[in-house]
């Protein structure tokens, strides 16, 4: 069961930290980060700065299905042996996700984004 919060723990983790490429790019193209209005600024990003503007934003996405197949399976089945298989493949999925997308690996980036949705939906099926 430990296993399980930490992963969720380092899943909200990862909202955090893929923000900071997107700062960074932030003040690459503008000279400045504009913290007074940082979402109009963000939505004036391209390349690298709008490809880590999508990876942050999926963090989000993808954290709401996981959250919630980890808690179900938590809840209802955490002796499940599978549990832990399916955390580390989402954890795993993600972190290559982020890269996939900061670097355009569209096709790869997609598998990945794949197998941390199926892991998630597997956590939701472990508790029934």
């Amino acid at each position: 069961m430990t296993f399980l919060i930490w992963t969720v723990f380092f899943s909200i983790i990862m909202t955090v930290i893929t923000k900071l490429p997107v700062a960074i790019a932030m003040k690459r193209q503008f000279g400045h980060y504009d913290n007074r209005d940082p979402r109009t600024q963000e939505r004036q990003l391209s390349g690298f700065g709008r490809r880590a503007m999508g990876a942050h934003e999926n963090s989000f996405e993808a954290l709401s299905i996981f959250t919630a197949g980890a808690a179900f399976a938590g809840i209802v089945n955490p002796a499940a042996e599978i549990i832990p298989i399916l955390c580390l493949s989402f954890i795993v999925s993600r972190l290559l996700y982020v890269v996939f997308y900061y670097y355009d690996f569209d096709k790869f980036r997609s598998i990945a984004w794949s197998i941390g949705f199926f892991a998630s939906i597997g956590l939701l099926f472990t508790g029934l």
